[in-house]
């Protein structure tokens, strides 16, 4: 299978005054999405568009923050592509900018390229943008992205009547929108609206297309909706922890998952630790659940490199053992003589976790025993980034099937990781407890990582 490019972050604004410093402030707080590449595109009777390879903090300069002038524009941070894109068209100037994946891309560039179209890198945000100035205007043409598109996309689009925010009609991809006085906003996270002083208003609902200008947030388009699928894994890995997403709190949701492996080992009988930890960041939530669950006393036994990048969101396996390797450093004093429990979100190929348990009990650790709040990743994910493919999953090397239909089938694949990553014991939620933990119904989810079901082949 082709790498899965989710692309990564969206933030979009239209303003009473000039937007770009807020576009900036916007991606440096969805940076977690996406470190490799950022760009910004803004109006003022034409588009102006900068892009980087890089972080949106340290990369944009003061020449081109003065350069990006206008009320309203675009920003995007990605593992993968330069975005914003911007084409001059028969529906006007417009920039577009994307988080997800184009499951049937390969088709659509090769359909489009023997009608004519040529592509700069055959990015997918260029498919998306190629459909809509096809048509005679921006709603026929996410009209027809919905006809012709299989996959995930949250986009958002900059035009001369203001700013564009559009979800997919499974909503796969966050994407919500915030005010104040001056100010209206759609972006992938609430974060970076807290954090600019926003009211979060509310989720741009799947299969909607949201304009904001003068008139305010104006709901332009509302397509079919056959199920709702959000992407689990935002909740227990991809999402900041300070994030509300389609109403249901991040740090909630890590909490109970947390929770959750505390209640199945003390079931079990496998609760005799001495603290519980987590692998910073994403693992703090869910230690902190198992520790409130469990009574186990907290502490840290990594000091996390704040100036790392997140090493799964690294666009190679050489890229991720590097930034694994420079974030963490053992914290020997919380560690000797202990048994430990470790909690992670997920354990994708068993590198990273491997070396912790190495350097937790190189350090003097008793016991590691690991606590994984997702379900064992089975599948690659076509809708995002999450996994790329059955080769890089180490579940799967135990059970190439893929379907783990009984709890002795999970406790199995358990015994193999620990065994093959030197733990004394892992555990996983199954899907069942994942999604009783989120305690949203089954089917508003795209747990296909995990049950090898895409939503849209059962609707």
């Amino acid at each position: 299978m082709a790498s899965a490019r989710d692309n990564c972050g969206v933030f979009a604004i239209y303003s009473q005054r000039p937007c770009v410093w807020d576009i900036f402030n916007g991606l440096d707080f969805l940076q977690h999405r996406g470190q490799e590449y950022c760009g910004i595109a803004t109006y003022d009777d034409h588009i102006h568009q900068v892009t980087h390879h890089g972080r949106a903090g340290t990369s944009f300069t003061i020449q081109d923050l003065e350069y990006l002038r206008g009320n309203w524009g675009i920003g995007h941070v990605s593992l993968w592509e330069r975005q914003p894109m911007s084409w001059q068209s028969q529906v006007g100037d417009i920039s577009v900018a994307f988080s997800g994946n184009i499951i049937n891309a390969e088709d659509l560039i090769r359909e489009m390229k023997s009608c004519g179209h040529a592509f700069y890198r055959g990015y997918h945000v260029e498919i998306l943008a190629k459909i809509i100035m096809e048509s005679k205007d921006i709603l026929t043409g996410i009209e027809a992205i919905s006809r012709r598109v299989r996959g995930a996309y949250s986009m958002v689009i900059l035009a001369k009547e203001g700013v564009y925010g559009v979800r997919d009609p499974y909503g796969f991809r966050p994407l919500i929108i915030g005010r104040d006085k001056e100010r209206l906003v759609c972006c992938s996270e609430s974060r970076a609206l807290q954090n600019m002083d926003m009211e979060v208003v509310r989720d741009v609902a799947p299969g909607e297309t949201v304009l904001l200008n003068d008139n305010g947030v104006t709901s332009v388009l509302r397509l079919p909706s056959p199920r709702k699928a959000h992407c689990a894994f935002e909740w227990a890995y991809t999402a900041s922890i300070d994030s509300r997403i389609d109403g249901l709190y991040v740090q909630e949701a890590r909490h109970r998952l947390g929770g959750a492996l505390a209640r199945r080992d003390r079931e079990e009988g496998n609760d005799r630790f001495d603290i519980v930890a987590p692998v910073p960041m994403s693992g703090i939530g869910h230690a902190l659940g198992y520790h409130r669950a469990s009574g186990i006393p907290y502490q840290e036994v990594f000091l996390y490199n704040r100036y790392a990048d997140r090493s799964y969101t690294q666009s190679s396996q050489t890229a991720r053992e590097k930034m694994a390797k420079r974030k963490l450093s053992v914290l020997p004093f919380a560690v000797e003589g202990k048994r430990i429990v470790i909690c992670d979100d997920s354990i994708v190929r068993g590198t990273q976790i491997l070396t912790k348990v190495r350097d937790l009990k190189a350090a003097g650790a008793r016991e590691v025993h690991v606590r994984i709040a997702c379900p064992p990743l089975m599948y690659p994910c076509d809708f995002g980034v999450s996994t790329r493919s059955y080769e890089e999953l180490a579940a799967r090397h135990f059970l190439p099937k893929g379907d783990i239909k009984t709890m002795e089938e999970l406790q199995a694949i358990e015994a193999w990781i620990a065994d093959q990553i030197g733990a004394d014991s892992v555990r996983y939620n199954s899907v069942e407890a994942f999604v009783a933990a989120l305690g949203m119904p089954r089917t508003d989810l795209c747990l296909k990582c995990w049950d090898g079901v895409r939503p849209t082949d059962t609707t």
